[in-house]
């Protein structure tokens, strides 16, 4: 298994020290070694700890030092997962107007790389943006396009998220007890695959549960979780 590979899946874990000391040696390996590809995809991946960590200002620099290092090697492959970060950044910040920006700009490069897993991703992350802005109905489209993809493809590991998704256009609707509901499918969705939130959509996935709770009370919206938690996911969103 490749170090990206592993890194990733330790990050989807949860196991922050060891993506911690995996990339730490790596960043010496592949600078040693005149591995641009290895440095990148380290320093993005200390990129991600330090913004699960809610280090927004460490995220966004160790960011733009592997951005540096990507544009140097001259590989615009190595430019994705980068500006994938600045972008989450700008939206976790509430820079919204720029992380529409840079959403659009990233899902422009994954089109020109051919990475259509990827340019899924990030038409699922701009409909977040517009949903924060108040575009339901362009964040709808977005979301509904997204989940097409997702079971037409057979992308499982993309359920969660898109059951995420689900969850926050109820709670910007005011249907709080179907959000509480997909916040208990989505957890579940997680946890079946072994994985936890990556750190923007696991802010937004809290954001839904605080205004599901709020809405509905402690123990409606624990009733309501509990179904979601014994649902499965395709039925819950039909």
């Amino acid at each position: 298994m490749s170090f990206s590979d592993r890194v990733r899946s330790a990050f989807r874990r949860g196991e922050t020290d060891a993506v911690v000391a995996m990339s730490e040696a790596e960043i010496e390996r592949a600078r040693a070694a005149g591995d641009p590809a290895g440095e990148v995809e380290a320093r993005y991946s200390l990129a991600r700890v330090a913004i699960r960590e809610g280090d927004l200002t460490t995220g966004e620099a160790r960011a733009w030092t592997a951005l540096e290092v990507a544009e140097r090697s001259g590989d615009r492959r190595l430019e994705e997962r980068p500006r994938h970060v600045l972008a989450a950044v700008a939206r976790m910040s509430g820079d919204l107007t720029r992380a529409r920006d840079l959403y659009r700009a990233s899902i422009a490069l994954n089109e020109e790389l051919g990475q259509p897993v990827q340019v899924n991703a990030e038409y699922h992350n701009l409909a977040f943006v517009e949903l924060k802005l108040g575009h339901l109905d362009e964040a709808r489209r977005l979301f509904d396009e997204s989940r097409e993809r997702v079971f037409g493809h057979g992308w499982k590991d993309f359920v969660p998220y898109v059951c995420l998704a689900a969850a926050a256009l109820a709670a910007a609707e005011n249907d709080f007890a179907r959000a509480a509901r997909l916040a208990g499918v989505t957890y579940m969705a997680f946890a079946e695959l072994g994985q936890v939130p990556d750190p923007d959509d696991a802010a937004d996935l809290a954001a839904v549960r605080a205004a599901a709770a709020e809405a509905l009370g402690p123990a409606a919206f624990a009733a309501e979780y509990a179904r979601g938690q014994l649902s499965e996911p395709r039925a819950a969103l039909s």
